[in-house]
């Protein structure tokens, strides 16, 4: 089924291991400020990924024509200021709460493909977001404060830090798309060294002082696999489904910090908790099955990605002398082409609905 396509897989690997990293997160601000802490994790993303491209002799992709400008905006707003504004989220509310809320990220990023980037968003994906966002408002509405007047409690802000991050990485994933063709591990480990290194030295300026060898390490550790790893599957992903379906999938991973809290940080489980996840769950489950197939036209396209051949869609049909069978990657030219079968907004299918 469409559903499984390798994209579909990838985000969610990507979604278990970020999901994972939410609670272990949390236990490392005990010792590391919110802005250090993005810094250590996001640099060991960067420098892990470094030394896998340079174990396994990866040479450096050429993106195309335009998409440097998108690498940057990306960089800028899901890694460096997103991570910074959920560790200062993360150190005055519960992981679980917190990584619950995380899902208002993969409303955010397919209402932005719709709305700004003209992506396909189906009737079945915009009821899932509505009861995804029901679930975020329901985790973020504080219990035990009342808002009077026009102060806002400071039980609110927490909440609102996770949510303007879940914002900015939105922009990041459809900045991100846009470059997705590219090599997934180098977009990832540029990301983590520039978001990194631009974290620490923030937090270096602000009195900031490294943690003991052994929390060090932990936050380089969970980095790598957390955000490397996690963001290397996600661009697989968007290369394969586009934004929102990228992000309607990955939105499995707050389930999986709110597990994982849960069940080793000794989290209570409490009605707000429960009622979000039966929430979050349906409208992931819409996202799940949906299914999306009808006639259109492509026209001819020039651009260099990895592909293989033979491929099932009939995208990459051109020919190589001497022949060749797999994964590459090569500048080469799709010609117009109209034809029908179930697809994803990947980066083959950027063309428009009549509604």
């Amino acid at each position: 089924m469409a559903r499984w396509k390798p994209g579909v897989l990838a985000a969610f690997a990507s979604a278990f291991l970020f999901g994972a990293g939410t609670p272990l997160a949390k236990w490392l601000l005990n010792d590391v400020s919110p802005w250090l802490l993005a810094g250590l994790l996001y640099l060991g993303s960067g420098i892990g990924l470094g030394l896998y491209r340079w174990l396994r002799g990866a040479p450096r992709p050429r993106l195309n024509p335009g998409e440097m400008r998108w690498l940057v905006a990306a960089v800028l707003c899901g890694g460096g200021i997103a991570p910074v504004l959920l560790m200062f989220g993360l150190s005055a509310m519960p992981a679980s709460h917190a990584a619950l809320l995380l899902n208002a990220e993969a409303v955010l990023t397919a209402l932005l493909a719709w709305g700004l980037f003209r992506e396909n968003v189906d009737r079945r994906i915009a009821i899932g977001m509505a009861a995804i966002v029901v679930g975020a408002l329901l985790l973020s509405w504080p219990t035990h404060e009342v808002l009077l007047g026009t102060q806002v409690p400071a039980s609110l802000w927490p909440a609102l830090a996770v949510l303007l991050a879940c914002l900015l990485w939105a922009l990041d994933n459809n900045f991100t798309r846009r470059v997705a063709l590219a090599d997934a591990s180098w977009i990832a480990c540029v990301k983590g060294l520039a978001a990194g290194t631009t974290n620490l030295l923030l937090a270096f300026v602000a009195g900031a002082a490294l943690p003991g060898a052994l929390k060090l390490s932990a936050a380089m550790a969970v980095g790598f696999v957390a955000y490397g790893v996690s963001l290397t599957l996600f661009v697989v992903a968007l290369r394969h489904l586009g934004a929102s379906r990228a992000g309607a999938y990955f939105s499995t991973a707050p389930f999986v910090g709110a597990v994982v809290a849960v069940l080793f940080l000794a989290e209570p489980v409490t009605w707000q908790l429960l009622a979000a996840a039966a929430l979050m769950a349906f409208g992931i489950w819409l996202h799940l099955t949906e299914h999306h197939a009808h006639a259109h036209q492509h026209e001819a396209l020039e651009h260099e990605h990895l592909h293989a051949h033979p491929s099932p869609d009939g995208h990459h049909a051109h020919d190589h002398n001497p022949a060749f069978v797999g994964q590459h990657s090569h500048w080469h030219r799709h010609e117009t082409m109209c034809h029908s079968h179930a697809h994803y907004p990947d980066a083959h299918h950027r063309h428009d609905h009549g509604q």
